[in-house]
């Protein structure tokens, strides 16, 4: 999905897709605005041309041609650059709608939201489409090179995940997590769960973050933990563990944007899919310029593409074979 017409949403996607590099792991369609989509093209000098879809057909495996899914949701000259808009947002509404149907009925194997802005979706009343992370449905992964992290709780004041933190929930958000990884091809994942307090040495690491890490590997996970968070986001770079379950936002989101913020990816688990999408916004002020950088959106299409097909993480996939 496109992602807000008035952001760079367009542009980094049709700037992934000149890579190169996608149709070599999917098939990939855009969802959106095709009038948008030409725009881009012009923003960024591509060429590429342009088929447009009013629903889904068999998309072309040839990678000058931009399959574009338009069912006319954003109405015709509704394009303006750099602004929120109620237009934009009912149509941004509409197209996540479209993209989830379209993976639950089988037609993509996977799905990308490219960036939208809460400002127009707020405007058209239409915020609750986007999916947000909830401790027990669903959790936010970042993946940046050899570093993956999931967060167990989100956008929460730290005193609030302190209450929302129970061996239950440790454990079944690891179940979840396994699951999603062994889906993605990553045999007999190895995850790690960062403490929440120094050294991992509080008395909810010992009396409810443990427990929860036991009661994870009593069903058959590999899994190792609590392990001193100022530490184990290293481990995972190195190689030691396939993915590091984070007990809050910044702890894990300060580890990844340290190690390498330009390429990183978004997964968003919940969703009988992997739905994906990319750690940046709109950006409003270089909409249009055609100079955004695509780092993010080709590494979230190369990932899907990947994970969707059971081929699993490149370093994970090595780091088996050797051990």
């Amino acid at each position: 999905m496109i992602g807000d017409p008035a952001g760079i949403g367009p542009e980094v996607a049709v700037k992934a897709l000149a890579s190169g590099r996608v149709h070599d792991v999917s098939v990939p369609v855009l969802l959106g605005s095709a009038a948008a989509v030409e725009r881009a093209l012009k923003f960024t000098g591509l060429n590429a041309r342009v088929r447009v879809m009013q629903q889904f057909e068999k998309p072309s495996d040839d990678p000058a041609i931009i399959d574009v899914i338009d069912t006319g949701a954003l109405p015709e000259g509704v394009l303006p650059l750099g602004e929120d808009t109620e237009a934009a947002g009912h149509a941004s509404a509409q197209w996540l709608d479209e993209l989830d149907a379209l993976a639950r009925d089988g037609s993509f194997a996977a799905t990308i939201m490219g960036p939208i802005s809460t400002g127009s979706l707020k405007m058209a009343g239409k915020i609750d489409k986007v999916i947000s992370p909830t401790p027990g449905e669903s959790y936010l992964v970042l993946l940046t090179g050899p570093l993956r992290v999931a967060h167990l709780t989100d956008h929460m004041p730290l005193r609030q995940v302190i209450d929302v933190i129970s061996s239950d929930l440790v454990a079944s958000a690891l179940e979840q997590l396994n699951d999603a990884m062994t889906s993605w091809g990553i045999v007999r994942p190895r995850i790690a769960v960062a403490g929440l307090n120094p050294h991992a040495a509080g008395d909810e690491d010992r009396d409810v973050i443990a427990p929860g890490v036991e009661l994870a590997r009593s069903k058959g996970i590999n899994v190792e933990g609590p392990i001193p968070p100022d530490s184990v986001f290293r481990q995972c770079i190195e190689g030691r563990y396939d993915m590091v379950l984070a007990m809050f936002h910044d702890q894990g989101h300060i580890a990844v944007k340290t190690w390498g913020f330009s390429g990183n990816c978004v997964i968003m688990m919940g969703p009988p899919y992997l739905h994906m999408s990319v750690a940046h916004g709109t950006a409003y002020d270089i909409a249009g310029k055609g100079t955004a950088d695509a780092e993010m959106m080709l590494s979230a299409m190369l990932t899907a593409g990947r994970l969707a097909s059971g081929g699993g993480f490149e370093e994970a996939r090595e780091s088996s074979d050797e051990h």
